[in-house]
């Protein structure tokens, strides 16, 4: 028997050398199935023979990007409309996976939106959306900008279904006033007796099931049409079991003279109300769980004033060029990213950083397009505009993650690809025990329970279970300035158990500030005014940080009538008619200046991490002064909640261990990693990982690339204006260490909110279809709860958009 193959053609990046290709052939040839692989370099291709029986295109890849390659694929996002449940999601995904040329597809039910990776030399985005017509349902490339269209088109939806439910209620009423009077224990109802007319039901049913109800037959036969089956084939079988049913016995009355007939047409119009009221709100409930993503959009500033040609204008924001300048008034919302040419103001940056402190601009400063000018005039030029926007990457990672797939989700997906089929089968054998055994001839009583069990078993609910709680959880977190790369990412998190942490810009400012003062025989104000004056015309980070401080302080400097920069000692300059050196002890013992005296001062400095410079005047000392990197006012108090956690931190850095060690006591962390230099620091991740630790590495994102890329989580510490998406699988946009934990609370927030749902998903149904065949549910009944489930699995979801950390 011959063994079925197929053949793949992935391009590849990354690759510099035939080396490279021999490589990744050698490699793919020691996948199993792969009967052949050939690299070519030129063409940046492979080609892969292989058998789909043992290995898949995801398997290739991941073996291509595990050598150190990348799968180079376009991208492209659709809209699906026509979707009713997980069953027709999953039909989309595995009919597009098994197109030639597509390495990827997601499809995202909450979001009705398909996300695939494809390689455009085989197949095109015209392909892909005819496939997916193919399979019954409607696709349209989702457009840039066009998103309020998209949200239009929602509301003009949700719209269309309230009308159908408000016309499906005031038919289906009096047929459920006839149904509530038969009980017993409702007798009483008065109820008139035309109702009681099969032709009068059978009028009042037949536009319910046919007209309204017509989109479920229409999804029931495009599904069976492709050989799958979906939430529309229950509904259609079980609403049209009773309509028939009932339809026969009407029928079947004529010319008998019976009054009391066993009658269900109320059950057939009814559960289709039902239905559709729970698809309504479900529709609106998906609707506030992209909101995260409308607000970011309603943040961004409508036009802006620029100046061209001498000539003030307000254009719309997509009009302005890199090199504009842009004039933000008092008020006003920054238009684009830019740098302060002229002005000084305090802006609110709150919607990037979460911090609700305005930050003070002057010339040279950088401002966030969508922050907002809060009380002066700035003239600004500028930089990024468009797509290149911090805002408008936001939006575009936080679109990103809410449409990729945890990998609990693929549990729910599995089971929901089999379900209906399985159901249907449950209902038919329900059907035959009731029919044969319980109530032996009894159809309708049989058929009744027949319909309970295929109405109560819709999978919307499964579906639903993850892909809101991930839409809800990282739309939160993007309020809360951390952005997830990934619906993966938002699950890994909660597993991390140790936190290695960089110590410059991260746990420190990243920037060296005066510390200390320890004049000798000097004023310290007399004593700040000639270093600061000395120092100020040095470029070293340390001088600058002096003058810094000293101007802080608010201490006048003089001018300098000479400067002299001394390198690897320090500096000399006349200041006033006065000789002022400022430096190390080298500099000192060439002076034969001595620094006894403050010698015990100097090294209790150095042991607490800081950098000490003597300074001499006039041959005399002076004093002695300190800056160092200071760690920030939040990096404590997160350390603390971090291990309160439960979690392990590190710290990890290129410093002396001495500097890094007194930080780390500071901070209060106990374990250090020092002189390690930046290529170094993924191989200290790969150690801890061997270990068998779950790892986050929190850096800067730019020096400490590799190591968050080697890292389970990379955790990228970013001010908003250059953040290092690539690298990192998080980026944490206020800067400090608080959000480390918010990051960690938010994924475990998010696990157990899908848990959650999953449980009473799976509950549900467990329950509910065993509850049904024994007779235990009304159709109608049945009808409400499926409808609820749906619902309370949304409502669950969306409790994560009011979490507060």
């Amino acid at each position: 028997m011959s063994v079925k193959t197929a053949e793949a053609t992935v391009p590849i990046s990354g690759m510099t050398c035939a080396a490279c290709a021999l490589r990744i052939e050698k490699g793919l040839q020691k996948l199993d199935g792969v009967e052949t692989a050939n690299v070519n370099l030129a063409l940046e291709k492979s080609t892969v023979v292989f058998d789909p029986a043992k290995t898949s295109l995801d398997d290739i890849r991941s073996k291509i990007e595990a050598l150190g390659y990348g799968v180079a694929a376009d991208k492209v996002e659709l809209n699906i409309t026509g979707m009713t449940c997980a069953a027709c999601s999953t039909r989309i995904e595995k009919g597009l996976n098994k197109m030639p040329g597509v390495l990827k597809a997601n499809v995202n039910l909450a979001m009705e939106t398909a996300t695939i990776e494809y390689d455009s030399a085989q197949v095109g985005v015209g392909d892909l959306v005819r496939q997916v017509e193919k399979l019954g349902y409607q696709a349209a490339r989702k457009e840039e900008g066009k998103e309020e269209e998209q949200v239009d088109r929602r509301m003009a939806e949700i719209r269309r279904q309230t009308q159908k439910f408000w016309i499906s209620l005031i038919f289906s009423l009096p047929l459920l006033w006839s149904m509530v009077s038969h009980f017993s224990f409702t007798s009483f109802i008065w109820l008139p007796d035309f109702l009681m007319n099969p032709w009068v039901q059978l009028a009042l049913a037949t536009p319910v099931q046919f007209i309204i109800g017509a989109q479920f037959y229409v999804g029931a036969y495009k599904a069976l049409r492709n050989k799958s089956a979906n939430m529309d084939v229950l509904v259609a079988l079980g609403t049209s079991a009773a309509y028939f049913y009932s339809l026969y016995v009407a029928i079947s009355s004529i010319g008998s003279h019976a009054h009391m007939l066993e009658l269900y047409f109320e059950t057939s119009a009814v559960l289709i109300t039902l239905i559709l009221l729970g698809k309504l709100f479900e529709a609106k409930a998906k609707g506030r769980s992209s909101e995260a993503i409308r607000k970011l959009m309603g943040l961004q500033a409508k036009t802006a004033v620029v100046i061209r040609d001498g000539v003030e204008m307000t254009i719309s924001v997509e009009d302005v060029r890199p090199g504009d300048v842009v004039y933000v008034k008092p008020g006003d919302k920054v238009p684009v990213d830019g740098i302060v040419l002229e002005g000084q103001s305090a802006v609110d940056e709150s919607m990037l950083t979460g911090e609700s402190i305005p930050v003070d601009k002057a010339a040279g400063d950088t401002v966030i397009g969508a922050t907002l000018n809060k009380n002066g005039f700035l003239k600004v030029t500028a930089t990024k505009v468009g797509k290149e926007t911090a805002l408008a990457q936001i939006i575009k990672v936080v679109e990103e993650a809410q449409g990729t797939k945890a990998p609990i989700q693929r549990l729910a997906d599995s089971i929901s690809g089999i379900f209906v089929p399985i159901v249907v089968g449950i209902a038919v054998v329900t059907f035959l025990i009731w029919y044969f055994a319980v109530i032996p001839g009894n159809f309708a009583e049989a058929l009744e329970k027949a319909i309970a069990v295929l109405v109560i078993a819709c999978p919307c609910a499964l579906g639903l279970a993850t892909p809101t709680s991930i839409m809800a959880g990282s739309g939160r977190a993007a309020e809360l300035g951390i952005l997830f790369k990934g619906g993966e990412h938002l699950e890994t998190a909660h597993h991390l158990d140790t936190i290695v942490l960089d110590k410059t810009g991260t746990v420190t400012k990243g920037e060296p500030e005066l510390t200390d003062v320890i004049p000798v025989d000097f004023a310290e104000q007399e004593l700040l005014a000639l270093v600061g004056a000395a120092e100020k015309n040095s470029e070293h980070p340390l001088a600058q940080a002096i003058v810094r401080g000293i101007a802080e302080k608010g201490v006048a400097l003089s001018e300098t009538s000479s400067f002299e920069a001394i390198p690897g000692f320090g500096i000399r300059a006349t200041v006033e008619g006065k000789d002022v050196l400022v430096g190390t002890r080298r500099l000192l013992e060439q002076h034969h200046v001595s620094y006894q005296s403050v010698a015990d001062a100097m090294l209790s400095l150095e042991q607490a991490g800081k950098t000490a410079m003597l300074a001499v005047v006039d041959g005399k000392l002076a004093g002695l002064i300190a800056v160092a990197d200071t760690i920030k006012p939040t990096s404590k108090q997160a350390i603390a909640r971090l291990k309160a956690m439960g979690l392990t931190v590190i710290m990890m850095t290129g410093d002396n261990r001495q500097t890094a060690e007194a930080i780390a006591r500071e901070a209060g962390i106990e374990r250090v990693i020092a002189e390690v230099l930046p290529e170094g620091k993924a191989a200290e991740v790969k150690k801890l990982q061997a270990q068998g630790k779950k790892v986050a590495m929190v850096g800067d994102g730019i020096n400490d690339a590799p190591a968050l890329a080697t890292a389970d989580i990379g955790m990228a510490i970013g001010t908003g204006t250059d953040v290092a998406m690539e690298a990192a699988d998080i980026t944490l946009m206020r800067g400090e260490l608080t959000s480390v934990a918010d990051a960690i609370e938010m994924s475990k927030r998010t696990i157990r909110n899908i848990k959650q749902n999953l449980f009473w998903a799976f509950a549900y149904n467990t329950l509910g279809i065993p509850f049904a065949a024994l007779g235990f549910l009304a159709p109608w009944l049945a009808g409400a709860a499926m409808a609820f489930s749906s619902v309370s699995v949304v409502l669950n979801a969306l409790r994560l958009q009011r979490v507060k950390l």
